[in-house]
């Protein structure tokens, strides 16, 4: 995939709102295959589109980047084949050992491209129409519910006073929106909840919905009511927890959530499908590169069970 191809499925991932890292290399000594310049992107299921590099400096690439994602932060990555004793990081880079790696040292910048958070509006009133104006400067994506699928959405906020509402609260709860709100006095919103077909009786998942919708500030008008509830989703959101892989992430017993130790080497992978694999005696090893898969095929008995995590 050439450079330009990059950039055209990058344009083409932020329109379909499908997150990815965007891996670009900074610096690279030789001899490394990869040169400076080299873009790849890397998803969530593991796939690299692009090249920033062979296997073994891949599959370490794959393991930050995936750890990225739900952090969102930036990462300078740098990637040696021997190791650096010295200071610790600086904040904001890793240094990664790939005994591995067939020489060189590559420096990659991974910036984790993440959709705005999803807020879904049920409803044509005033307070609908001030959550939809107020959400995009605070950092949210926000659609008329029924526009857009829930898959990933972190709200969804019914204020259509009577207008449709169970069913609009049903679909939320059942796609497991994080927050689900409901613009209604608590008599009435009291009601609506009880009239909720739901699955298995539904109790906890009524229990899920935020009514009256929105933080109790005082509001009057529309726009204060918007706000609140606002307020409210970002006080309910989930925090991140991804974490950059450790630098000492190869030594055995220090592999990070989602990714396993390569029983060969001891570099990190990570756990997805697109990562080298085989399943040995009822055991899955996870593999850097095609070299190591070679070794351990030849004699797995010599390599100790992998450590994986997540």
């Amino acid at each position: 995939m050439s450079r330009p191809d990059v950039q055209e499925r990058a344009g083409a991932l932020r329109r379909d709102r499908v997150p990815f890292v965007h891996a670009r290399v900074v610096r690279a000594e030789r001899p490394t295959s990869a040169k400076a310049g080299d873009e790849a992107l890397i998803l969530a299921d593991g796939t690299v589109e692009g090249f920033v590099g062979g296997t073994c400096a891949e599959s370490t690439v794959r393991a930050q980047s995936l750890a990225l994602l739900d952090s969102g932060e930036t990462l300078l990555l740098r990637i040696t084949p021997v190791e650096e004793p010295g200071d610790p990081d600086p904040p904001g880079t890793v240094t990664a050992y790939n005994p591995c790696l067939s020489g060189g040292v590559l420096e990659i910048f991974l910036e984790p491209v993440v959709p705005a958070p999803l807020v879904a509006v049920h409803g044509d009133t005033p307070i609908a129409r001030a959550v939809l104006a107020l959400s995009s400067p605070l950092g949210y994506h926000a659609a008329p519910f029924g526009t857009t699928t829930l898959d990933g959405a972190a709200a969804v906020v019914v204020a259509s006073h009577g207008r449709g509402e169970e069913d609009v609260l049903a679909a939320a709860l059942a796609a497991g929106v994080p927050y689900v709100g409901l613009v209604a006095s608590r008599k009435r919103g009291e009601s609506v909840l009880a009239a909720l077909t739901l699955e298995d009786g539904g109790g906890a998942d009524r229990a899920r919905v935020h009514m009256p919708a929105g933080l109790d500030i005082g509001a009057r008008t529309a726009e204060e009511v918007a706000l609140s509830i606002l307020a409210e989703i970002v006080a309910c959101r989930p925090r991140p927890s991804g974490r950059p892989v450790a630098a000492d992430a190869g030594v055995a017993g220090a592999a990070a959530p989602g990714t396993a130790l390569d029983p060969v080497c001891g570099m990190t992978v990570a756990t997805v499908e697109t990562s080298l694999h085989l399943d040995d005696d009822g055991v899955r090893h996870w593999f850097c590169g095609s070299g190591c898969l070679r070794a351990f095929a030849d004699a797995p008995t010599a390599y100790p069970v992998p450590v994986r995590h997540g």
